[in-house]
C-alpha cells in the first residue's frame, strides 16, 4: 500500500497526518508513505525534512513548482511501488481501520479499480463525503454534506467517484488510465478519474468502514473565489467533452455552454438586455467603452475560452477514451445522482436553467424507464429459482433503467443496482405506490391474483411464464385427494388465464414452452388479427427468455462437502443433486442406481444440495419422506447418500458445485416433464460438470445431442447406474463432456437469456389487441375507471388521446402524432398502408 500526501504550505498538517497514518492497522513493511512537497515556496520542505529524521520510512519527493493536486498526486504515484495507491489529504487523519476497510471492497471483485473512503469532519460527527453526484452540465457535488453521520451511510455500494481527499486505486489501473488529468490542476479531477474508470468497465466502491476525518482549511479563499469558479467551470467542460458519448455530447455541451453564460450574467447582477439598441438613451455614459464587472462573473467566460484553447489535446484524449469505453452513458447515468441540481439559486440563473433543459431536451437523454419487478418468492441469502430469476432480471434491466424489485415474502437482501422492497399481502396502498411509480411491470407467479392494484394497472405489463405452474400442480396436488387436486389445478389455470388475458408481453423458457403458451393464448383470443398484423411470428407477443447463468465462472472460496460432511472424503466421487426434492422428480430410481453403483464403486457419494425450501410458503412434499425411507431401507444413509437439510446460500452454492464430479437430475415422463426447464442443469453447466439426466425434457435432449453428459430413459435403474459410472470413472467421457459444456454454456448466460426482455424494455409497447380495445373506449369511461392513470407521459396515454379525440380531422392528426411519436415514420407508413388497403378493399400494392 503506497499512500501519497501532497503538501502545499501546510507542513504542520502534513506531519500530523503522517504520524496518524503510521499508526493505522496495517503491517509497517507493507506500507509506503510518500510526501510530495508541491512547490510551496515557504519553509515546508525544511520542516518536513527535519521531522523525517524520526520517520525514516517516509519518502519525500520535491517539486520546484506547484503542480496542483493532479500533478502532485501523479508525481507521487510515479514513485509508488505498492499494488494499491492511496491519496490522502494532508489536513486529514485516517482511522485505524482506514486501509483494511478499503481492501475489503477491492476483494469483492477484480473489476473494483477504486475505493472511496467515508470522510467525516474532524470530530467525526458530520458528513464530508459519503458519495457524490454530477450534474448534466458537468459539475460534481457531495451528497449529504454537513449532515449528521448515521446508519444511512454505512452500506457499501458502487459509486461514480470517490473523493480525492481519501481515495484508493489499483496502481496498475491508475497508470493504465493515465492517472489524474493534470490539465485540471484541482477540482473535479477525482470525479473525472471515477467517470473514466466506470466508462472503461471498472467499478468504484464506497467503503464506509474506511474512515477519514478532515479539517477543511478552505485554502482557496486566499487565492480569490473567482479563481475557484474559473477552475470549476473549465474543468466541468473538460469532463463533458472527454467522457460523454457523441450523442450525449451533441446535446449536453451546447446546453452547458449556454448555461455557463447565464450563470456568469446571474453572478454579475448586470442586465444582459442593456446593450439592446432599443434601450439606447443617447446619454454620455452610453459611449463609455468600459464597465465594471465582478471577477466571478467573468470567470465563466475565461473558462470557456480556455476550454477552446485546450480542445486539440482534449480531442486526442476523447478519441482514445471513447474507442475503449465499454459502458453507455445510460448505464452510467444511474450513478450520477440528481443530475438536475442547479448548484446556484439566483432567480435569473434558475429561470435560464429551466429554459435550457426544456429547449435542449436534456430530460430525454437522462430519462431512464422505471421498471417494477414483482415476485412472491423469498429474497435473501438463500433463494430458490423464482427469486433468483427475479433478481437476475432486475440486475439486467438496471443497466438501462431504474428498477424496483418487490416481493410479498421475505426481503432481506439488498443491491447496489436496484431497490428491494417488501409489500405484505393485502397491502394495496403500498403496492399502489410502486405501481404508480413504474412505467413497466414485470411479474411472475400470483402477483395479479394477489394485488388488484396490479391487475387494474394501465401500465405496460410483462408476464414471466417460465414456470408452467398449472402443469406442476398436476403432480404436486396429487397427494391431497381428488377434490383438492382438481381445485388446485383449476385455480392455477385460472390465475394463468388471468395473466394471459392482461399481459402485453410474455416470457417463456424454451421453444417447447412457447408452442404450449401460444396454444393457450390462442384459446383465450390473444392470437388475433391485431397481434398477427403487428408481427406474423408473434415474437412481439411472446419470446423465449430461459433461465440463465452468470457469465463469470464460479470460484471456490471454501471447503463445503469433501472432508466437511461426515462420510464424504477428499477422494470420493461426488454426484450432486443441485436443488429441491419435488414430487415430479424421480429420486427413487436415482437412489436405487446409486446403490447399484456402490456395489462395484464404494467411493460413490450422492449429495442432495437442499431439502428445506427457503420460501416458508412451500411445504415439504411427499417425495422427500419416500426418498429418505428408501435410503434407509437400502442401507445407504450416511454411507453413499447424504442430505443437506438447509438450503444453500446463493453466494455459497458454487463451493458445493465445484466439489462435485457430476450433476444429476431425474424425473418421470409426463406432461410437466415435456414443458419443464430444469434450472439446476444450468448450475451444472456453470460449474462445468458432466451431466446425467432423464430424457424427455428440453435439457435431456440437449445433453444427449451436444455430448454434455448422458441422457437415460425414465425409471431405468440399470441405464442410470451405467451412465453414472461412465461420467464418474471414464476419463475420455469426462473430457468430452467438459468440452461440450464449455461450448454450450455461452448460449445460456443471463445477458443472452434475457436479451428479449431487455430489448422489449428499450421500447415497451402495449399489445396491439389491447391497444385497439383501449382505443375504442370513450373518454368519459376512461376517466371514471382509470382516473389519473393515463397521462400524455405514457405511450398508452398518448394512444388514448389519439383514439378518443373528437371525430374528423382532429382525430386523424392525433393518431398521426401518436404513430410518429411511438414508432416513427415506419409505423406511420405501415398504418397508412393498412388504411389504404382497407379503403381499396385489399387491392393496394404499395
Amino acid at each position: 500500500m503506497s499512500v501519497i500526501i501532497v503538501n502545499f504550505r501546510g507542513a504542520a498538517d502534513t506531519l500530523e497526518c503522517v504520524r496518524t497514518l503510521i499508526g493505522v492497522d496495517w503491517p509497517a513493511d507493507r506500507l509506503e508513505i510518500i510526501v510530495v512537497e508541491n512547490g510551496s515556496g515557504d519553509d515546508s520542505e525544511n520542516s518536513i525534512r527535519a521531522a523525517m529524521t524520526e520517520m525514516p520510512s517516509v519518502q519525500l519527493i520535491v517539486s520546484d513548482e506547484n503542480l496542483g493536486f493532479t500533478g502532485g498526486s501523479n508525481l507521487g504515484a510515479s514513485h509508488a511501488k505498492g499494488e494499491f495507491v492511496a491519496f490522502l489529504n494532508n489536513d486529514a487523519k485516517p482511522d485505524a481501520g482506514w486501509i483494511r476497510g478499503a481492501i475489503k471492497q477491492f476483494e469483492i471483485s477484480p473489476q473494483v479499480a477504486a475505493v472511496g473512503s467515508k470522510v467525516l469532519n474532524w470530530e467525526g460527527t458530520h458528513v464530508d463525503f459519503v458519495g457524490g453526484s454530477v450534474t448534466w452540465f458537468g459539475m460534481g457535488y457531495k451528497d449529504h454534506v454537513t449532515e449528521l453521520d448515521d446508519v444511512r451511510f454505512d452500506r457499501p455500494r458502487d459509486i461514480l467517484f470517490g473523493t480525492g481527499s481519501a481515495l484508493f486505486v489499483r496502481g496498475e489501473v491508475f497508470r493504465s488510465v493515465g492517472g489524474f488529468d493534470e490539465r485540471m490542476f484541482m477540482f473535479y479531477d477525482d470525479v473525472d478519474l471515477g467517470w473514466r474508470l466506470n466508462l472503461l468497465g471498472y467499478r468504484v466502491r464506497y467503503a464506509p468502514a474506511s474512515k477519514v476525518f478532515h479539517k477543511h482549511h478552505g485554502s482557496m479563499k486566499s487565492f480569490g473565489q473567482y479563481r475557484e469558479m474559473y477552475l470549476l467551470e473549465r474543468n466541468a467542460l473538460f469532463m463533458l467533452y472527454k467522457n460523454l458519448s457523441a450523442e450525449s455530447l451533441a446535446t449536453f455541451l451546447p446546453a452547458a455552454l449556454a448555461l455557463s453564460a447565464r450563470r456568469s450574467i446571474a453572478k454579475s447582477g448586470l442586465d444582459s438586455e442593456s446593450f439592446d439598441i432599443r434601450r439606447f438613451t443617447g446619454s454620455s455614459d452610453e459611449f463609455d467603452p468600459t464597465m465594471e464587472v465582478d471577477k466571478e462573473a467573468i470567470a465563466g467566460f475565461f473558462a470557456i475560452d480556455q476550454f477552446v484553447a485546450n480542445l486539440p489535446n482534449l480531442e486526442i484524449d476523447r478519441v482514445n477514451l471513447q474507442s475503449r469505453r465499454t459502458k453507455t452513458d445510460s448505464e452510467l447515468f444511474r450513478l450520477f445522482g440528481d443530475m438536475f441540481t442547479p448548484l446556484f439559486d439566483a432567480a435569473h440563473f434558475t429561470d435560464g436553467l429551466e429554459r435550457i433543459v426544456s429547449s435542449f431536451h436534456i430530460d430525454s437523454l437522462k430519462e431512464r424507464r422505471r421498471i417494477l419487478v414483482v415476485t412472491g418468492d423469498s429474497l435473501g441469502q438463500k433463494m430458490a429459482g423464482p427469486a433468483m430469476r427475479a433478481w437476475k432480471i432486475s440486475e439486467a434491466l438496471s443497466t438501462e433503467n431504474d428498477v424496483r424489485l418487490v416481493t410479498w415474502n421475505v426481503a432481506s437482501r439488498s443491491s447496489d443496482l436496484f431497490e428491494v422492497s417488501r409489500v405484505r399481502l393485502g397491502n394495496e396502498r403500498d403496492m399502489k405506490v410502486h405501481e404508480g411509480w413504474a412505467d413497466v411491470i414485470v411479474f411472475q407467479g400470483h402477483a395479479l391474483h394477489h394485488f388488484k392494484t396490479l391487475l387494474d394497472s394501465d401500465k405496460i405489463i410483462v408476464a414471466d411464464l417460465y414456470d408452467p405452474m398449472h402443469l406442476e400442480q398436476l403432480e404436486q396436488g396429487r397427494e391431497f385427494g381428488t377434490e383438492s387436486w382438481v381445485a388446485q389445478v383449476r385455480g392455477a389455470n385460472d390465475v394463468l388465464n388471468q395473466q394471459l388475458e392482461r399481459g402485453d408481453f410474455f416470457l417463456c423458457a424454451s421453444d417447447r414452452q412457447r408452442m404450449f403458451w401460444l396454444g393457450q393464448l390462442t384459446a383465450l383470443g390473444r392470437v388475433n388479427p391485431h397481434t398477427y398484423s403487428a408481427d406474423e411470428n408473434l415474437e412481439g407477443l411472446i419470446a423465449i427468455a430461459p433461465f440463465g447463468m452468470d457469465a463469470q465462472s464460479p470460484v471456490h472460496t471454501r471447503e463445503a462437502i469433501r472432508g466437511v460432511v461426515p462420510g464424504i472424503g477428499k477422494d470420493d466421487k461426488v454426484v450432486i443433486w443441485g436443488g429441491g426434492i419435488y414430487n415430479w422428480f424421480d429420486t427413487l430410481t436415482l437412489i436405487r442406481a446409486i446403490g447399484r453403483v456402490a456395489e462395484t464403486h464404494p467411493d460413490v457419494r450422492l449429495f442432495f444440495l437442499g431439502v428445506a425450501h427457503p420460501n416458508p410458503d412451500v411445504p415439504e412434499m411427499e417425495i422427500v419422506s419416500k426418498t429418505r425411507d428408501l435410503v434407509e431401507q437400502l442401507g445407504l444413509a450416511g454411507k453413499n447418500v447424504f442430505f443437506n437439510e438447509q438450503w444453500v446460500a446463493l453466494d455459497d452454492r458454487q463451493n458445493y458445485l465445484l466439489e462435485a464430479d457430476a450433476g444429476v437430475s431425474t424425473h418421470y415422463a409426463h406432461i410437466e416433464t415435456t414443458f419443464s426447464f430444469r434450472t439446476r442443469i444450468l448450475d451444472y453447466m456453470w460449474a462445468e460438470l458432466p451431466i446425467v439426466t432423464t430424457n424427455g425434457d428440453g435439457f435431456g435432449d440437449l445433453v444427449e445431442r451436444t455430448g454434455m453428459g448422458i441422457s437415460v430413459p425414465e425409471r431405468n435403474v440399470e441405464a442410470l447406474a451405467d451412465a453414472l459410472i461412465k461420467v464418474l470413472y471414464d476419463d475420455e467421457i469426462k473430457r468430452n463432456a467438459h468440452a461440450a459444456v464449455l461450448e454450450v454454456r455461452e448460449q445460456f448466460t443471463w445477458a443472452e437469456a434475457l436479451r428479449p426482455l431487455i430489448e422489449f424494455c428499450r421500447d415497451p409497447q402495449i399489445a396491439p389487441d389491447r391497444a385497439t380495445r383501449l382505443a375504442g373506449q370513450r373518454v368519459e369511461r376512461v376517466r371514471s375507471v382509470r382516473k389519473s392513470a393515463l397521462t400524455r407521459s405514457t405511450p398508452e396515454g398518448r394512444l388514448h388521446e389519439a383514439a378518443t379525440t373528437s371525430t374528423g380531422l382532429a382525430r386523424e392528426v392525433a393518431l398521426i402524432r401518436y404513430y410518429v411519436t411511438e414508432g416513427g415514420v415506419t409505423m406511420l407508413a405501415s398504418k397508412a398502408k393498412s388504411r389504404v388497403v382497407s379503403v381499396l378493399g385489399g387491392k393496394a400494392t404499395t
